[in-house]
């Protein structure tokens, strides 16, 4: 039986305060929650394209709105993952907390999975500029956290 300094994972939780703890354990939940939607997503990806286009005929990969949607639930996957993957470093105490430049380039991913799957012909133009201007900003905005943490050595 291994001693208390043996115990896998100990060292990283000792000197934590009370609060720290708890943040850690609501970042573990998290992950699990986040682990099991990513399960739940890649499972009815996986269900869709095999029974829709290996199975059957009537799944066509070419036609545009089935291409629209197939990216769309990869895309899905990937957010879900690098969501995961930044709160994984929270729990590795390699960041203290989220940092800003993983939330900017998870809202960026979620604007180009919504300009994958949105149907151009159906789309008005203020929705395309607002979508622009969204991106646009998300860039300046991960440019300059970019620069910040290049300045300051992080």
């Amino acid at each position: 039986m291994p001693s208390r300094e043996e115990v896998p994972g100990r060292r990283r939780t000792q000197g934590l305060t009370f609060y720290q703890r708890f943040e850690q354990a609501v970042v573990l939940i998290l992950i699990g929650m986040i682990a099991v939607v990513v399960i739940a997503a890649l499972w009815s990806l996986g269900v869709k394209v095999l029974f829709g286009l290996v199975l059957t005929s009537t799944f066509d990969p070419t036609d545009h709105a089935v291409f629209q949607s197939v990216f769309g639930m990869i895309f899905t996957v990937i957010i879900a993952l690098e969501f995961k993957r930044s709160l994984l470093l929270v729990t590795e105490r390699k960041e203290t907390v989220v940092q800003a430049r993983a939330v900017i380039l998870i809202a960026i991913l979620a604007i180009v999975r919504k300009l994958i799957i949105l149907d151009l012909a159906t789309t008005d133009a203020l929705q395309l500029f607002a979508l622009a201007a969204a991106i646009l900003s998300l860039g300046g905005v991960y440019w300059l956290v970019r620069e910040q943490d290049r300045l300051t050595g992080d």
